[in-house]
């Protein structure tokens, strides 16, 4: 597979991905953020495209898609909505993990309503004293016969209240990362609350709530893989959530660059339509450069993740510092080619800086992968 040069099969699923974006995503895009409302209905559309288990396996329902297939495909969504791109992102993530971990029985028993969207996930691991440091999480899971009582707070956890299945990580053992297990909880489990929608920058498209469990009693047979191989399961599926979301800055930040293009060939100042000034030919010139050299290194760092390079994990962390610092600089100077229109709602330019900030945030701060970088590249310090 060359993953600079897409097959035939690729530039379908990519039209096909951008066709939703275009008619589906994208005229109702201002609308959703500013009214804060989660567009379930649309998302559940999604399903006919496959998009609901782009990497499951197809005896449940999945695509099997290749983590290159992938990227391309939010990459496309993206410019419609980033935030309603990266909650599908999120939702393949929980689905993936559980392909990934779970026996057939659980396989079985919660992946055909994953992959149609007929169930919507949500992947639970921050906590509010467990963000970068994942591995510091307090929320317990103490074995009560046939069940686990959980208790504690997991912290901005996008979907929460309004999705239906929660891939939670909680604590079985001692302290560390081997104390930590995953578990399969449905958002009807009595003892299990949310918290108030939080007032965020951008990401308004989709809720990001506290799930709160009070003694919360989940079955045993929801336990995903054993006990302490919750931390090894959590990490196992999130260099695929770095360069998803990197596609997701790559999608938003391209939308950002193609209204520039026609803002710039339509606005006249000083006698002269803005494209022809060769001061912002320039920054349009590296805008569109910057962009492509993002996606080269995304695209590079999901054919490793499909071969199973052991530098896969480094490249993944490259691209998503890369590809979100990226896209989210060239929105800004999108908004800032506009003008005083570009502060403005209604062309759409603030909503793509705002949804995009979050993306340097996200699946690890990018400081964290430059931690992870710099390991690879020079060993532990």
């Amino acid at each position: 597979m060359n993953a600079f040069v897409l097959t035939d099969d690729q530039k379908l699923m990519v039209a096909a991905a951008r066709d939703f974006a275009d008619n589906e995503l994208a005229p109702n895009a201002l609308d959703w953020d500013q009214r804060k409302h989660f567009p379930v209905d649309v998302i559940k559309k999604a399903a006919a495209l496959g998009l609901g288990g782009l990497y499951v396996r197809e005896d449940v329902g999945g695509t099997d898609l290749s983590r290159h297939d992938a990227v391309l495909i939010f990459e496309a969504l993206s410019t419609g909505c980033p935030a309603i791109a990266a909650y599908i992102s999120i939702h393949n993530m929980v689905a993936a993990t559980i392909d990934k971990f779970a026996s057939q029985q659980q396989r079985e028993a919660w992946l055909p309503g994953l992959t149609s969207f007929e169930l919507l996930a949500s992947y639970a691991l921050t906590e509010p004293g467990a963000g970068s440091d994942a591995a510091a999480l307090r929320t317990s899971a103490v074995r009560d016969g046939d069940e686990y009582v959980l208790n504690g707070v997991k912290q901005f956890i996008s979907g929460a209240g309004s999705t239906d299945v929660y891939l939670v990580m909680a604590r079985t053992g001692g302290d560390g990362a081997r104390g930590v297990s995953a578990f399969i909880v449905p958002k009807d489990t009595v003892g299990m609350s949310f918290g108030p929608n939080e007032h965020k920058m951008g990401w308004n498209a989709q809720p990001t709530r506290q799930v709160i469990f009070e003694d919360a009693r989940v079955p045993a047979a929801n336990l995903l893989g054993e006990e302490g191989q919750g931390f090894k399961i959590a990490m196992a599926g999130l260099d695929g959530g770095r360069i998803n979301i990197a596609a997701c800055s790559m999608g938003g930040a391209q939308s950002a660059l193609d209204k520039t293009l026609r803002y710039v060939s339509e606005r006249s100042v000083f006698g002269q339509k803005l494209q022809e000034f060769q001061a912002l030919r320039f920054q349009i010139a590296d805008m569109g450069t910057e962009l492509e050299a993002a996606r080269m290194l995304l695209r590079r760092a999901a054919a490793a993740l499909d071969a199973g390079d052991p530098q896969a994990t480094q490249l993944c962390a490259m691209a998503k510092r890369f590809v979100t610092d990226t896209g989210f600089e060239v929105a800004n100077k999108a908004l800032q080619l506009h003008g005083g229109y570009g502060y403005l709602a209604e062309y759409g330019l603030e909503k793509i800086v705002r949804d995009l900030r979050v993306h340097q945030i996200l699946e690890g701060t990018n400081e964290i992968m430059r931690l992870i970088v710099s390991r690879g590249l020079i060993g532990a310090a």
